[in-house]
């Protein structure tokens, strides 16, 4: 008997999620963002300075960031985890945006919302 009422919470969740899921005809939203098809790819939050900078330098060795660069119009905000973001998101949509292309050793995110919209203070790194 307490094995059922464990699962209760799993079963609640799942229920949710199907009913978020199939809600107002969002089911077509929500296979459009399992595939990748829509969204960034931003660094995580928690992801370290030294993945951050890993991530930079694994995608400007292969393409073109001058976007972060001093002068580029992505250059401020002026901090590690804005920069990272943005290479990490130039990868992410000339490859196709695919989950995997923002997977960065787990240090990346896919997001609906435009992170160009939000704003993170300039912390110079």
């Amino acid at each position: 008997m307490a094995k059922s009422f464990a699962s209760l919470p799993i079963l609640c969740l799942c229920l949710c999620f199907l009913v978020l899921v199939f809600n107002e005809g969002n089911l077509g939203f929500a296979l459009e963002q399992a595939s990748g098809q829509a969204g960034w790819c931003v660094a995580k939050p928690s992801a370290s300075d030294q993945e951050l900078i890993n991530n930079i330098n694994y995608v400007c060795d292969s393409a073109d960031c001058s976007i972060i660069q001093p002068g580029g119009p992505c250059f401020e905000p002026q901090n590690l985890i804005n920069h990272a973001s943005v290479a990490m998101n130039l990868y992410y949509q000339q490859k196709g945006r695919n989950y995997w292309n923002c997977d960065f050793t787990q240090s990346g995110l896919t997001v609906v919302t435009d992170p160009s919209r939000l704003i993170t203070p300039s912390v110079p790194y």
